[in-house]
C-alpha cells in the first residue's frame, strides 16, 4: 500500500476518529463505551503508569470489557504532584495518585459497578471535599490548553487520533489555500512571540527568511531544553509530537524550505522515541518527505542530539554543534534567518513556538489575539516548581499575574510557609518578590523588574531559601555550562562566583558586593551571547531586592534562612535538653559536653557544623541559627 493510499484508509476512518475524541471531550453521552487515558509522561512514567496501563487492560479483558472499554496513554495532564493520573471519559472522572495495584478497583468498582473510586480522587483544600473532575479542580480553572491542547486528550503514538482532534488540517489549508505569505501574515496577525525565552516575533522571523534569495532553506526546532527544572519542551514532544511536526512542515513552506531538523537532548529518550515513531507515521501517509498531499511541495525532518550542552540552546551554537562543530555562539549580524545551519537562511524556533502555530492556522489570528496581553499574545506554559503546593506543567494566558499562578494554580507556599521569591527565566532570570505578585507575567513586565520569562522555568523559593545561595547555585550552573569562547563569560562568571561563595562562607566583606555588582554589569554587557549576557541577572535581581540578606552575611556574619553552613551555629535550649546524650554520641569530633540528665553544652570552637546532633535530638532542644 502507497502512502497515499494509507492517507486514504486513515482518512476514511475520521467519523470513527472523531466520535472517539467527542467521547473524550465529554461532549457525548454514551456511558456504554469507556475510555480511559493513563498519564505517559516521563514523571508518571518513572512512577510506574505503563506498568498501570498494562495492569488495567489485563483487568478490562479479565471481566470481559473488550467492546465497551480500553485503556491507553496520552501526554501529560500537568499536574506532575499528584501523577500518575488516570482519567475516565465520557464521565471526565479525574484519578490521582493511582498505582499499578489500583487497576483491579477501578475496573471492578468503575466500570463494572459504575460508581467511582472515591480514596483515589482529588480532594480540592479549597472545598475540603472529593472532586470528581478536571474542571472542578482549581488547579486547571485559570489554565488556557493551546500548546498543551492535545497532551491528556490524544494517544501520542498514534497518529489518527491527532488527524481526529484536526490534526493536519492546518497543513493542509496552508498547502491547497494559502500563499507562503497568506501564512505568514496570519502568524504576524496572531502577535506569536518565541517562547524560546527571547520572544522575538515570530512571523517576522519567518518573514526574514522567506525574503533571502537562496537555493537552499531550513528549518531548525530547539529542543534542547536545560534550564534546571523545565520541562515544558520534553512533555509536549512525548504527549504531542505531531503538532510540532506539522509546525515545521509548515514553517518550511512559509519560508521555501524543504529540510528540517529537530535538534534535542539525548537525556530525552521518550521524547525522541515518540518523536521518531512520529515522523514514520508521517511520511508513511504522505504528510512528509516529497510531493506533500500532492502539492508539489516536499518537506523532510531529521533528528539532531545534543550531548546536554545548555549553551548550544542559543541559535548560533546549535546550529553549530548541527554541523558537526564545537557549539559555540557567534556575534549577530548575520542572523540565522539570513544565513545560519551551512551558510544558509534558516529559520529557528523553540518546541512550544511551534505547537501554537497549527491551532493558529485553524482558528485564526482574531481567536489568538483573544489571550495575552496587549504586548504579549496566546498563552504561555511554565513549568511550576519548589516550595508549591501543586508542582506541575501549567499553561495560562499572558497577562495573568504571578499571584493567581503561585496560589489559585499552584495551591500556595508548602507547609504554611511564608513566600520569599520566585525565580523566573532559570539561570537567565532572577528573582520576583512576594511585594510583586500582582505584575503580570508578560515580556515587558518581567523585564521591567529585573526578570525575564525564558524558555518557561518557575522556581518557588520560600522563608527557608538563602537568596545568596539561590544565586549562587544558578551561577555555579552557568559556569559550568559556559563554552569558554568569550572572557567575560569564561572568566567574569568564575570570579563572581568565587565571590558569593566567598560570602556564603562568611570570608565576605561589603566591598566584595560592590565589586560584585560592578562586575555583573561589565559581564552583561561584553559577553559574546545571551548566556553571558543573562548569567549576572541572578546575582543582581537578588542583590537588589534582597541586599539586607547580603549585608547580613558579610556584616554579621549570619545566613538569616540557616543554609550557609559555614555561617551556622548550633545551640542547645537549657530549657529543652533532656540530657539523654543522644547528641554527644553522634557528634564526630566530640565538641558536645554534658552529663546524662544534665544540660548539655556545644563548643563552638570545635562545632565543624554538620548537623548531626540537630537531627538526632529527640525533644528539637537544639536549634540552628
Amino acid at each position: 500500500m502507497d502512502r497515499i493510499e494509507n492517507l486514504d484508509c486513515l482518512l476514511n476512518k475520521q467519523k470513527e476518529l472523531e466520535h472517539t475524541m467527542d467521547i473524550r471531550k465529554a461532549n457525548h453521552d454514551n456511558t456504554e463505551y469507556r475510555e480511559l487515558l493513563i498519564c505517559g509522561g516521563t514523571g508518571c512514567v518513572s512512577s510506574q503508569s505503563l506498568k498501570l496501563l498494562e495492569n488495567l487492560n489485563e483487568e478490562i479483558r479479565n471481566h470481559g470489557l473488550e467492546n465497551s472499554a480500553r485503556a491507553s496513554i496520552t501526554g501529560c495532564f500537568g499536574f506532575c504532584e499528584k501523577g500518575p493520573i488516570v482519567k475516565v471519559f465520557p464521565e471526565d472522572v479525574f484519578y490521582v495518585g493511582v498505582k499499578p495495584e489500583d487497576a483491579s478497583n477501578i475496573v471492578s468498582t468503575h466500570l463494572v459497578q459504575g460508581r467511582r473510586v472515591e480514596r483515589l480522587l482529588y480532594e480540592e483544600p479549597t472545598l475540603k471535599k472529593k472532586v470528581h473532575t478536571q474542571h472542578e479542580m482549581e488547579f486547571y480553572k485559570k489554565q488556557e490548553r493551546i500548546a498543551l491542547r492535545n497532551c491528556g486528550l490524544i494517544n501520542p503514538e498514534l497518529i489518527e487520533e491527532y488527524i481526529a482532534n484536526r490534526g493536519y488540517e492546518a497543513l493542509g489549508r496552508c498547502l491547497l489555500e494559502m500563499s507562503p505569505k497568506d501564512v505568514i501574515h496570519i502568524i504576524k496577525t496572531a502577535g506569536l512571540r518565541g517562547r524560546g525565552g527571547g520572544g522575538f516575533p515570530t512571523g517576522l522571523k519567518w518573514e526574514y527568511a522567506s525574503k533571502q534569495n537562496s537555493d537552499v532553506k531550513y528549518v531548525v526546532c530547539n529542543a534542547d531544553e536545560g534550564d534546571p527544572g523545565a520541562f515544558m519542551d520534553r512533555s509536549i514532544l512525548e504527549g504531542d509530537p505531531h503538532s510540532v511536526i506539522e509546525a515545521m512542515v509548515i514553517n518550511g513552506y512559509a519560508i521555501g524550505a524543504n529540510k528540517g531538523y529537530v535538534y534535542i537532548r539525548a537525556e530525552y529518550p521518550l521524547a525522541i522515541k515518540r518523536l521518531k515513531n512520529a515522523l514514520k507515521q508521517a511520511r508513511q501517509v504522505g504528510l512528509l518527505g516529497k510531493d506533500i498531499m500532492n502539492t508539489g511541495f516536499s518537506f523532510d525532518i531529521e533528528i539532531k542530539y545534543g550531548a546536554g550542552a545548555f549553551v548550544c540552546g542559543e541559535e548560533t551554537a546549535l546550529i553549530h554543534s548541527i554541523e558537526g562543530g564545537r557549539g559555540e555562539p557567534t556575534t549577530k549580524p548575520p542572523f540565522p534567518a539570513e544565513s545560519g545551519l551551512w551558510g544558509k537562511p534558516t529559520s529557528v524556533n523553540n518546541v512550544e513556538t511551534f505547537s501554537n502555530v497549527p491551532a493558529i492556522i485553524i482558528n485564526g489570528a482574531s481567536w489568538y489575539n483573544k489571550f495575552g496581553s496587549h504586548t504579549s499574545k496566546g498563552t504561555k506554559v511554565f513549568a511550576l516548581a519548589g516550595k508549591i503546593n501543586n508542582v506541575g506543567l501549567v499553561e495560562v494566558p499572558m497577562g495573568i499575574t504571578l499571584r493567581e499562578i503561585i496560589y489559585d494554580i499552584g495551591g500556595g507556599i508548602k507547609d504554611g510557609k511564608q513566600l520569599k521569591a520566585v525565580q523566573t527565566g532559570g539561570p537567565s532570570g532572577g528573582c520576583i518578590t512576594a511585594d510583586q505578585l500582582d505584575v503580570e507575567i508578560d515580556y515587558e513586565s518581567l523585564y521591567s523588574i529585573g526578570s525575564m520569562m525564558g524558555s518557561g522555568g518557575m522556581i518557588v523559593i520560600d522563608e527557608d531559601n538563602c537568596i545568596v545561595d539561590i544565586a549562587k547555585f544558578y551561577l555555579e550552573f552557568t559556569v559550568e555550562e559556559s563554552c569558554g569562547k568569550c572572557t567575560p563569560c569564561r572568566v567574569g562568571n568564575k570570579r563572581l562566583y568565587e565571590m558569593l561563595t566567598k560570602i556564603t562562607e562568611g570570608k565576605g566583606t561589603e566591598e566584595d558586593l560592590e565589586a560584585m555588582r560592578n562586575l555583573a554589569e561589565t559581564i552583561k554587557l561584553t559577553s559574546l551571547c545571551g548566556l553571558g549576557q543573562t548569567a549576572p541577572n541572578p546575582v543582581l535581581s537578588t542583590m537588589k531586592y534582597f541586599y539586607d540578606e547580603y549585608l547580613a552575611h558579610v556584616r554579621d556574619k549570619k545566613c538569616p534562612a540557616g543554609v550557609c553552613q559555614a555561617l551556622l551555629q548550633y545551640h542547645i535550649s537549657e530549657d529543652k535538653c533532656i540530657g539523654c546524650t543522644k547528641c554527644a554520641r553522634v557528634c564526630p569530633v566530640s565538641c558536645i559536653s554534658g552529663k546524662v540528665k544534665e544540660v548539655h553544652v556545644i563548643d563552638q570552637e570545635l562545632c565543624i557544623k554538620c548537623g548531626a546532633c540537630f537531627e538526632a535530638c529527640p525533644v528539637n532542644a537544639i536549634s540552628k541559627g
